[in-house]
């Protein structure tokens, strides 16, 4: 069996930097080297001030860092020396050209694996970390072929990361599996157990699953596009819940029960988020289309759909309790990540419904206890997001430090991201401090045992998935509701 002594992970993002971290900390005879072409990352790796947050990764970093786990720019020594190679880089969806908005955009594994020819001598293990479409390792495997020397051997292994942010150091330590693809021949099978050697330091062997490279791409895919279709489901029971008075975690309770079904992934919600979920199905969509599979493509398009869909209803939702117009008022939006116990805002659903408040002409007040204010700034002011006017917002955004800083003098709280920090904040003295009728907008569940203290404090409470008696009636104008779900609000002309 190959021994692997030195391992390189080229991408020091949320996977590969936990990763290879936990790696480090559970292998210690083997050298683990993290490299990035980003300088400022890596010096943040090398610093207090880890460039992501995650829940135990500082402790696990901080107990082998300079020993056997190194963070360099130096790619090409580190690909040298190792006997194994992780891919961990980013793998977006298309913005332009042919499958542009679905498809996966294979530019930095393309760059990765040229690399990695390049540089490389001897035997190497080539590991796909990276979620990719399925066939990915083959496009790896012909530029090795095409660039093969007689001093040169490549094995090329698919090795999907599972990891929910949030709980990633957990599942890294305590996996569900650990799912290793290769090829059939002798050569595959022996990097196959090489990588397995390393996982079975500490993952019970019974754990580890081995398949062909394509059961484990389309695996990755799969898995992902199964949650996130869950989610879709219980949030399309959400809308039913709220017009015929039915509770949609009662429901949820109730089929979850079904152990054929489970309680896992789900909770109602604004919608999923994150790097993964809607890239993946829109992979997988676009490689049903690819495929001439365009039924199971409309199907699992529908996934994506239904996320939207929730998102538009529960902005227009805000807009109609508040009286139809929320121009120039402010609104708090607490919570910016894309869930709890991160930092990382990619596809948030907090994203859109700013969007949606800012095209109506809302003055947002953001909060976030772990989002940096130039990552909210930047994604508010992406051109999908801010119609081609990066200027409104800062006309429109606030980034505040303190939650009842933002809630001060609001119209409405609009809660979207599950901190468990936001069920101990001090409501009462969160009411007298904003302007009457005050609204609250949970669009996380979170508040569900607080919903009564907080209508006897003058609150106007909404949620998903439930219909709530107000102490103080008032009316939504539910034809304007319904025009604002058929599409995203339109964009309005400049004056």
């Amino acid at each position: 069996m190959v021994q692997i002594k030195r391992i390189c992970c080229i991408g020091a993002g949320y996977v590969g930097g936990p990763t290879c971290s936990v790696i480090a900390q559970m292998c210690p005879e083997i050298t683990v080297t993290v490299v990035d072409v980003n300088e400022d990352r890596i010096k943040a790796w090398n610093s207090d001030s880890l460039p992501i947050f995650e829940p135990g990764l500082q402790e696990v970093v901080e107990s082998c860092r300079g020993v056997n786990l190194f963070f360099s720019t130096d790619v090409d020594d580190a690909i040298k020396e190792a006997d194994l190679v992780f891919i961990s880089v980013n793998t977006p969806t298309k913005t332009f050209g042919i499958g542009k908005g679905r498809a996966a955009d294979l530019k930095y594994i393309e760059a990765c694996a040229r690399r990695i020819a390049d540089v490389s001598n001897g035997c190497k293990i080539v590991v796909e970390k990276s979620t990719v479409p399925v066939r990915a390792a083959e496009s790896i495997r012909r530029i090795f072929n095409a660039n093969t020397r007689s001093s040169l051997n490549f094995q090329v292994l698919s090795n999907p990361e599972f990891l929910a942010e949030g709980t990633a150091i957990s599942d890294l330590k305590n996996p569900d599996r650990v799912l290793i693809g290769g090829d059939e021949t002798p050569e595959g099978q022996r990097a196959i157990e090489a990588l397995r050697s390393i996982y079975e330091h500490w993952v019970p062997k019974t754990k580890i699953i081995t398949t062909n490279t394509w059961s484990s791409e389309l695996s990755k895919l799969a898995a992902n596009a199964f949650l996130a279709q869950r989610i879709s489901s219980i949030n399309s029971i959400s809308a039913l819940c709220e017009v015929t008075g039915a509770d949609v975690e009662e429901v949820a309770h109730a089929i979850g029960t079904d152990k054929r079904i489970g309680s896992n992934f789900l909770k109602a919600s604004v919608g999923f988020g994150g790097s993964c979920f809607q890239k993946d199905v829109l992979n997988l969509v676009y490689l049903c289309e690819a495929l001439n599979l365009p039924e199971v493509a409309r199907y699992w398009q529908q996934v994506i759909e239904i996320n939207d869909y929730q998102r538009r209803r529960f902005s227009s939702r805000i807009i109609g309790c508040l009286f139809n117009t929320v121009t120039d008022k402010k609104i708090a939006l607490l919570g910016f990540a894309f869930k709890k116990n991160t930092g990382d805002t990619r596809e948030s659903s907090s994203i859109y419904i700013s969007k949606y408040l800012m095209d109506e002409g809302a003055r947002l007040h953001v909060y976030d206890p772990k989002v940096k204010k130039e990552q909210i700034i930047q994604d508010l002011s992406h051109p999908t997001i801010s119609e081609d006017d990066p200027d409104r917002v800062s006309r429109l955004v606030t980034i505040s430090t303190d939650p009842y800083e933002a809630c001060e003098n609001a119209h409405a709280i609009v809660i979207c991201t599950e901190w468990d920090m936001f069920k101990e904040l001090d409501y009462e003295r969160i009411c007298k401090a904003m302007l009457k009728p005050a609204f609250i907008f949970d669009g996380r569940r979170i508040l569900d045992s607080l919903y009564d203290k907080l209508q006897n404090m003058g609150f106007q409470v909404e949620t998903i998935g439930k219909r709530i008696s107000q102490k103080i009636p008032f009316t939504v104008n539910n034809d304007i509701a319904k025009v604002d779900l058929q599409a995203p609000p339109t964009k309005k002309s400049k004056s």
